[in-house]
């Protein structure tokens, strides 16, 4: 073949590459958000076992399926409720909650065999929390849980009886613990005190002595348990970034408190989390972030374990959530940022897989766009790192935008499979996601940087970022939108009253509009913490004229850009109230709100019919007032 010819079909198929490309396919808004038919997939202990949650109408009911003869059994018949946990607690027996109180997130909790009888009712309506702290049957009759059915602000630890229902105190909280953590055989050995800024590790040799604390951080530190350390029953592996900006994993004494040996530490790197092998008493590996989560392996037939699967499953990301406990049997999810991904199980000693559902099967991968890591300066020289997903078939030259922003006060976003992004993708959008200050995995100083900064420095990040991308001549000045939940839509808002006409509009899905009213909403049971919240968010007291200067709700006459504001009328983070009024505030002053309220998060929950009426109004407000201007 000659050059010539050869670099004439090089040519002709670029141009027929960019042809499909321009031929990008608008997808139904049901195809992004379509919802899962089986969910929360786990092993039984002994790996003989595999239960999952199907969807049945407005229900999801527990199935058990023997994974020798893949036959499934139904074993829960529930009309109009949902299971919104359980979990194997020996090889013959499951622990579920049954939702009855949506709104309250509560639930009751029963105990069920795997072929389905001798179901029994553990608690019943309680306005209470339960929360399973040991998955495994102790002297196969007691679950230890905490609760806070004493005393609605504190748990305590009890030993829950499976047989008859009956719980046992076995710790009573007195008024600050706010977390307890057990040994590898069920033993309660540490917890964790707060005062509402500084917390205290608390630590016992046995359950007769009592807690000793070893030592006091200011919540910024993180000190998080992972494992106690075999064969030194007084150590503990933990992430930590005490005397470091980024954590690290760690060995600690909590006799004296001293660190004894560093597992895993970078300076330009944060620890996240770290996966122990019970079976093995060992750390397999710690995941650290940067702009995607990473592993730096400790154990190399872990190490191995996972370059088997990359190259079984080629050109994904694998993450391994559910193992029996010879760790010989694994479920597995795929993903990349252009394909939600699929469930497996995968048979190590066979190094086989089979394939159980996909995550979204509505999805074809060459249909979605790339998500692109970039890092930015803001205007006081400090590094932000984001991603931009620009729409296919279209230049990548004066797009409209929609700055996508992730809530708060916590969090950050990460790159993946992202249906949102998808969504605006396809319909055109180049999306803009920015882990401003405050957005967490960057590290202590980087966190402490957001504090106090709602509507100030936050959202000097969020501008900065703009225009950035409009000097990468990628955005159109004229045609920017941004749009956020809870805390991402009180940047969005902010947005519109300091942005000085940067952003075209605005969108909105329960926001928080008045950061005085959040602090309430906090329930009882974080009331220990509400310190804390003070020193992120502010003190309505002393911090009072701040608060009220970047609340939207009291800067209605700053706002001026078309707003779309959806509201959950049982969010319980808002006042229902407040947002009716800050919307006929805006419309009195001849504002172009379109309002709509939702029973229930669209984003997050599961009425479809709820998610497709509220991306549905997004996309044609968006049409209107970013495609079309």
């Amino acid at each position: 073949m000659t050059g010539y010819l050869r670099c004439f079909l090089l040519l002709l198929l670029v141009f027929a590459a960019s042809c499909r490309q321009d031929k990008a396919r608008l997808l139904p808004v049901d195809a992004f958000f379509k919802s899962q038919d089986k969910i929360a997939y786990r092993l039984s202990p002994d790996g003989e076992h595999l239960s999952y949650l199907k969807l049945e109408g407005k229900s999801q009911n527990l199935y058990i399926e023997e994974i020798a003869t893949g036959k499934p059994r139904k074993i829960t018949s529930l009309e109009e409720r949902n299971i919104v946990f359980y979990l194997w607690v020996s090889n013959s027996e499951l622990v579920y909650y049954k939702e009855f109180d949506a709104e309250r997130r509560r639930a009751d909790m029963f105990i069920i065999n795997k072929d389905g009888s001798n179901e029994r009712q553990l608690t019943n309506n309680e306005k209470s929390r339960i929360k399973i702290l040991e998955d495994q049957l102790i002297d196969d009759r007691y679950l230890l849980v905490s609760s806070n059915k004493r005393d609605s602000t504190v748990f305590d630890v009890y030993r829950l009886n499976v047989r008859n229902g009956n719980m046992e105190m076995a710790a009573r909280n007195p008024g600050n613990i706010t977390d307890w953590i057990t040994d590898a055989e069920g033993k309660l050995r540490l917890a964790i005190s707060s005062d509402g800024v500084n917390q205290t590790l608390l630590y016992r040799e046995n359950e007769s002595r009592s807690f000793k604390p070893v030592f006091t951080n200011n919540f910024q530190t993180t000190f998080r348990p992972v494992a106690f350390v075999p064969g030194q029953p007084g150590s503990v592996y933990a992430i930590s970034n005490i005397n470091r900006d980024k954590s690290a994993l760690v060995q600690v004494d909590c006799n004296t408190g001293r660190e004894q040996k560093v597992l895993f530490s970078n300076p330009k790197l944060n620890v996240t989390e770290a996966q122990y092998s019970k079976r093995k008493k060992r750390i397999s590996f710690v995941v650290y972030e940067t702009w995607k989560k990473e592993k730096y392996f400790l154990d190399d037939s872990v190490k191995h374990l996972y370059h088997n699967l990359d190259s079984l499953l080629p050109k994904t990301e694998c993450r391994v959530f559910e193992r029996d406990r010879a760790e010989s049997v694994f479920i597995v999810r795929t993903f990349t940022d252009r394909n939600p991904g699929s469930y497996y199980l995968y048979f190590e000693k066979a190094r086989r897989l089979r394939k159980l559902s996909d995550f979204n099967s509505a999805i074809r991968e060459e249909e979605m766009c790339e998500m692109r890591p970039v890092t930015f300066a803001t205007r006081d020289s400090l590094q932000l790192q984001g991603y931009v997903t620009l729409p296919r078939g279209r230049k990548p030259e004066k797009l409209p935008v929609v700055v996508l922003l992730h809530d708060g006060p916590f969090g950050r976003d990460l790159w993946g499979y992202n249906p949102e992004v998808q969504f605006l993708a396809n319909r055109g959008y180049a999306v803009f996601q920015i882990n401003y200050r405050g957005s967490t995995g960057y590290g202590k100083a980087f966190g402490a940087a957001g504090f106090k900064q709602w509507g100030c420095k936050v959202q000097h990040d969020i501008n900065d970022g703009v225009q950035w991308l409009i000097g990468q001549k990628i955005a159109d000045p004229k045609r920017i939108g941004v749009y956020g939940t809870g805390f991402g839509g009180f940047i969005a808002l902010s947005g519109l009253s300091s942005g000085k006409g940067t952003y075209a509009c605005a969108a909105v899905n329960s926001g928080v509009i008045n950061l005085f009213t959040y602090l309430k909403s906090i329930p009882p049971f974080l009331k220990p913490n509400l310190q804390m919240f003070y020193e992120i968010i502010g003190d309505p007291v002393t911090d009072a004229d701040r608060m009220k200067q970047t609340s939207p709700l009291f800067q209605t006459d700053k706002i001026n850009a078309p707003l779309f504001v959806a509201q959950d009328v049982k969010d319980p983070n808002v006042n229902l109230g407040e947002t009716i009024q800050f919307v006929k505030n805006l419309q009195k002053r001849g504002v172009a709100v379109t309002y709509l309220e939702n029973e229930g998060n669209p984003v997050f929950g599961k009425n479809e019919e709820n998610r497709r009426k509220f991306y549905t109004a997004l996309e044609a407000f968006l049409e209107i007032n970013l495609n079309k201007k």
